[in-house]
This record gives C-alpha cells, sequence and structure tokens, in this order.
C-alpha cells in the first residue's frame, strides 16, 4: 500500500526532538530504554551532536502538525569494499496509528534515494531479534539478514 500524500519527510528541527522521542519510548523495547520526558537534556544534547555532523540526520514524517514517524540516517565512509560510502539507519518507528499505510516504506524509500544522491553503495540497519515484524518489513524491501550484528552495553 501506498503511503498516502498526507506525509511530508524532511529533517527533524530541534523542537521535534520531544516527539521523537516519544515515538521511540512507545513500544515494548522502547518503553524499557527510553527516558519518556522527551526533553531530558540527554536527548537534546544527542540532538546538537547529530546535527552539528553533515553525515548524521533525524528524519521525521509529519502527518498535519504530528511527528508519526521518524529514523536516524547516517553516512559512514568506509576502507573496506574499495572505499565506499555506507548508509546506516536506526531507530525508525512509525506511530501506532499509522502503520500499515505505507508511510515506513515510503521513509526507508526516502533513505535510499537519499543515500545514492549521496554516493552510498549499501544501506545497512540492526534491527532487534524479538522484532518480527520489522524483520519482515525488512525483507519486503529487499533487505537480507546477512551478518550477525554483536553489541556490548559500555557503563
Amino acid at each position: 500500500m501506498n503511503a498516502p500524500d498526507v506525509y511530508v519527510i524532511r529533517v527533524a528541527k530541534r523542537d521535534d526532538v520531544a516527539e521523537v522521542v516519544g515515538l521511540l519510548a512507545d513500544d515494548p523495547l522502547g518503553a524499557t530504554r527510553e527516558n519518556t520526558d522527551g526533553a531530558a537534556s540527554c536527548y537534546q544534547d544527542a540532538f546538537s551532536r547529530i546535527e552539528a555532523d553533515p553525515n548524521n540526520d533525524v528524519i521525521v514524517a509529519e502527518r498535519d502538525t504530528a511527528i508519526v514517524g521518524c529514523l536516524q540516517f547516517t553516512l559512514i565512509p568506509s576502507l573496506t569494499r574499495s572505499g565506499i560510502t555506507r548508509a546506516q539507519i536506526e531507530g525508525v518507528r512509525i506511530a501506532a496509528s499509522e502503520r500499515g499505510q505505507g508511510l515506513g516504506g515510503r521513509m526507508m524509500a526516502w533513505a535510499e534515494a537519499t543515500a545514492r544522491k549521496s554516493g552510498a553503495r549499501i544501506m545497512q540497519l540492526t534491527t532487534d531479534k524479538s522484532r518480527d515484524d520489522a524483520h519482515r518489513f525488512y525483507e519486503d524491501l529487499g533487505y537480507t539478514a546477512s551478518h550477525e550484528g554483536m553489541k556490548k552495553e559500555l557503563p
């Protein structure tokens, strides 16, 4: 299904941070990881660092005046594969009220087009092993689980 034209996909502004954090916290995993006070200084500090990096953006989808989708888009220069640029996607969330209407696909298409325009040769993302619906979504878009990702929390 194609997302209706009522969505505007754009780079996030500082005023959007609280709504973005609300989306990140509005699922079983995010509820355990995010501080529901979206104006917390840790989020404002992180947004400042993202905003200062020309290879890093938070992208939002807006319907009317509400933020209903988000993702973080990062370009990563690499020495591997003959020095290609990779595009990394993180923190993809769609508001529960908007799921199943094509918005996630539209946001990913925006990310892929932006990556291509920026010279990136690979799109990559991670998704929690427990997110079966997300796995199906990404597989339907042509992504493959080609690697085993590993993470380590640093206290």
